[in-house]
């Protein structure tokens, strides 16, 4: 028997421990760390923030040289000739066509003399090689270049294009740290609102049992005929409502959970336990707010400061095309044939350097875009004018609302003391016979009340607060 004992114990034990390591025990810094590490919105923003700096420094390169190397190769199927078909003959046959030309006006003996020696033949040689200096061998054709460009003055463009690409990368850095905040936040109140649901849990929990016991002690004086079937049935009802309640409270703890698991990037079918469980922490409203500050610190404020000066220089990379543009250059140009040597089929280059000069004339397209740019950068400053009153608006709203759930609080507690006093005088009372079980019920709902309006009270405290601590910036 003693063994079957041992058996046992070991066994609850045992499934105590299996049920343990099944939980997971979350405080609210392992929410906080498990949602920063999972969130995809997160990766987004930080791939926009990788993407800015790649544009900042390809926006800073843009003021540095230009290198570039150019090679082509041609075949043609001809050659190029200087001379046509009949300069060629006449030019081939130079000797001949010489002495057949002179041989009227020539001594015969003279002209014997001539037309016996190599003067022709040589004559029809330099002709020939003449001809074969005017075809040029263009059958394959090198070249290629190195070149070089520097901007020397683009209309103030390049560092207006730096400019606003520095901005924008500080503009998805504040975007990161808004996402990383409004994540925080809303694991903030999923934990809290888990925490808020499990006192509401307790409580129903707490009311069946209250209800319970009424409805045993009312059956008892049913038999005892002190009670009639009627406050027997009636307690069943209010007991059946107080399990309906339970069942609600349980359901909705359970998607709260969920929620919870959602953000923090956790299967939604493992079960979590939370660190803390008090709800209420003092908080109380500020007394003064110095809506300067809060404005520096508000990141929608940041962003729109820094919208306004990519905005700006907008304009000037706008105005720049109404202005000169001044480009330096520099290369090296190698041919085959050699271009600079009678087309000799051999490789030879040359450096060229130059100044190129753009200046806009008439362009109609460039004026209205400046006008574009500045309507936008004038968009964007009466969005900061009308934030700046938004954000005064919200940061006085949660202050007032954090007062008065303070005074909520601190009115709920003044009912909770008294229902629970009214509670133990009546749960004495129906003891003593003096009241009914109506009258007992009564009271057990009225402390269940206020002992829910205090849960709510201290929820509303804790999250009028982190809001708050929000619209401050902080």
């Amino acid at each position: 028997m003693r063994i079957s004992k041992y058996l046992i114990v070991l066994i609850v034990l045992l499934t105590m421990a299996v049920s343990a390591e099944a939980q997971t025990a979350l405080s609210l810094e392992d929410c906080h760390r498990l949602a920063l590490q999972s969130n995809g919105n997160l990766k987004i923003s930080e791939e926009k923030k990788a993407e800015t700096e790649a544009l900042k420094k390809m926006a800073l390169s843009e003021f540095f040289p230009k290198f570039s190397a150019n090679g082509t190769y041609i075949w043609n199927e001809k050659t190029i000739s200087l001379l046509s078909d009949e300069q060629k003959d006449r030019i081939n046959n130079l000797g001949t066509t010489v002495l057949t030309d002179l041989a009227p006006s020539l001594n015969p003996t003279l002209l014997a003399l001539l037309s016996g020696g190599n003067l022709a033949q040589n004559l029809n040689l330099t002709g020939q090689n003449i001809v074969n200096a005017m075809e040029l061998d263009f059958t394959n054709v090198f070249a290629g270049t190195v070149s070089v460009l520097q901007p020397v003055y683009l209309g103030g463009k390049l560092r207006a294009l730096y400019q606003a690409a520095s901005l924008a990368d500080q503009l998805s850095g504040i975007q990161y740290d808004k996402e990383k905040e409004d994540l925080l936040i809303s694991v903030d109140a999923a934990y809290w609102q888990i925490i808020s649901l499990q006192h509401k849990q307790q409580l129903a929990q707490q009311y069946c049992d209250l209800l319970t016991r009424l409805s045993s002690d009312v059956e008892a004086m049913k038999d005892a005929e002190v009670a009639t079937q009627g406050d027997l049935t009636k307690v069943r009802v209010k007991l059946n409502e107080a399990q309906m309640s339970l069942t609600k409270a349980n359901n909705g703890l359970a998607l709260s959970k969920m929620l919870l698991m959602q953000l923090c990037g956790l299967p939604m079918n493992q079960d979590i336990t939370l660190v803390e469980d008090t709800i209420l922490v003092s908080y109380t409203p500020a007394e003064s707010i110095n809506m300067e500050e809060v404005w520096q610190n508000r990141s929608e404020m940041r962003m729109l400061d820094i919208s306004e000066g990519i905005a700006d220089a907008g304009v000037k990379i706008a105005t720049s095309g109404l202005l000169p543009n001044i480009v330096a250059t520099g290369s090296y140009v190698v041919t085959n044939p050699n271009s600079f040597n009678g087309f000799q089929t051999e490789f030879d280059g040359m450096f060229t350097v130059g100044v190129a000069v753009n200046i806009p004339l008439l362009h109609a397209s460039d004026f209205y875009a400046v006008k574009a740019a500045k309507h936008k950068r004038n968009e964007i400053q009466y969005q900061r004018d009308e934030a700046r009153s938004k954000i005064e608006l919200q940061v006085n709203k949660l202050n007032y609302e954090l007062e008065v759930a303070n005074k909520k609080l601190a009115q709920a507690l003044s009912n909770l003391e008294n229902a629970e006093e009214n509670l133990r005088l009546a749960d004495e009372s129906f003891k003593a016979g003096m009241i009914n079980s109506n009258d007992l019920m009564s009271a057990q709902t009225a402390w269940l009340s206020a002992k829910s309006d205090v849960i709510d009270a201290e929820i509303e405290i804790r999250m009028s607060h982190l809001y708050l601590q929000q619209a401050l910036g902080r």
